[in-house]
């Protein structure tokens, strides 16, 4: 069993944490390519929200994460930041803020998606995700109108025997909110993102939400308000479009755009963000396909649990070390979208991921590797260009 205390927790490798998280989406992938259906089924199904007569197919069950972690506890206690969204006696501005902030913490994580109807005939659902993970949420900047939270996933693993394995430490997403956003860099489709001007009047009052990939590139963004209501808070985001997750791009190719709307709902212990999603299909010109555009809905529900007494020390010594180096990387790509009105982003190209030479240079920066700005930003950006085509 990990010793926690030991140097071998800190040196862990994000690198390869990286290309576990690859092999996984791999063997989902594998999984749902054979998937068949069986008269008797060798394993019971689970209960499955909104498919009460389909128990009957064994390829129903939900596929995903399939590792156990070690044992998670869970914290009651709320936030600094709960505790101040609940006073009336602060500003609406100010709630807004608390909301957001009450999203930084220590948690576990569940992640449930299904498909809940179809618009094709002869439609069959395909099976539900589940997976799960333990991250903190870190604010990496606090601003009166903009606030800037960063995940970073700290996994310990569990075998049959109950030994538990080093942590594993990733750079997971980030989402930014900035207080009425003049602009949008909203997903076309196609891998293609542009830039969009807002109307004053669309955009008063409300929080716009950037939310990007695990190398900082741009993932989706949308605006809405946060709306308190006694003991209760959530933001409900207009209607946005989303290149495919991994949980989707490794099992569909038959769809290219989520169409959804995404709420986050602070809780005492922790906070949820639910997906309502359409499966759409688009042509090469990033339009609805014109006789069937949509394939199915989907609902989803991350689940962000406040814990305690788990060790996201590795975790916190990475980010501590790392921290100056993402910020280059997240300071080459606002040149980027701030210079150009589209971008198209290419996750692939010749076999090699974007995300790789992020990952290896912040772990050599970590390991000791010597840091110099200026030079870090050429590199980042000659890093870039074989994967990005701007406009």
């Amino acid at each position: 069993m990990i010793n926690r205390g030991d140097n071998l927790s800190i040196k862990t490798k994000t690198l390869l944490s990286a290309l576990l998280f690859l092999t996984l989406s791999a063997c989902a992938q594998n999984i749902e390519s054979t998937e068949e259906t069986i008269e008797t089924c060798s394993q019971e199904s689970q209960y499955v929200f909104g498919w009460q007569f389909i128990a009957e197919r064994c390829d129903f069950l939900p596929r995903g994460g399939t590792s156990r972690g070690s044992k998670t506890y869970a914290d009651h206690t709320p936030s600094k930041h709960w505790q101040a969204l609940q006073s009336s006696d602060i500003h609406k501005h100010e709630k807004d803020r608390q909301a957001i902030l009450s999203m930084s913490g220590y948690y576990r994580v569940s992640f449930d998606f299904i498909e809940t109807m179809g618009f094709t005939q002869g439609y069959a659902p395909s099976r539900p995700y589940r997976s799960w993970g333990t991250e903190f949420v870190e604010v990496i900047e606090n601003e009166n109108n903009f606030i800037s939270l960063q995940h970073i996933m700290v996994m310990y693993f569990t075998d049959n025997e109950g030994n538990v394995s080093e942590p594993m430490v990733m750079k997971h997403w980030r989402q930014d909110w900035h207080y009425e956003k003049p602009t949008e860099f909203i997903y076309m489709g196609n891998s293609l993102w542009q830039k969009h001007d807002l109307n004053k009047n669309d955009i008063a009052g409300t929080w716009a939400q950037s939310v990007f990939q695990v190398d900082d590139s741009p993932r989706y963004e949308s605006h809405g308000q946060w709306h308190h209501n006694g003991n209760r808070s959530e933001w409900i985001s207009k209607v946005t479009w989303r290149p495919l997750p991994r949980r989707e791009g490794s099992v569909r190719n038959d769809y290219q755009v989520l169409e959804g709307v995404n709420k986050h709902i602070i809780l005492p212990n922790g906070w949820v963000q639910e997906e309502e999603n359409f499966k759409l299909v688009v042509d090469e010109n990033g339009k609805p396909d014109a006789k069937t555009p949509y394939l199915a809905k989907e609902l989803g529900i991350a689940r962000y649990e406040r814990i305690k007494d788990h060790d996201f020390s590795p975790g916190e010594q990475y980010w501590q070390k790392a921290a100056p180096y993402w910020q280059d990387v997240r300071a080459v790509w606002h040149e980027l979208v701030d210079e150009h009105s589209s971008i198209e982003i290419n996750k692939t190209v010749d076999g090699k991921f974007m995300f790789m030479p992020f990952f290896e240079r912040a772990q050599q920066i970590v390991d000791g590797s010597d840091y110099d700005s200026a030079q870090e930003r050429k590199n980042i950006k000659s890093a870039l260009a074989p994967f990005i085509s701007a406009q």
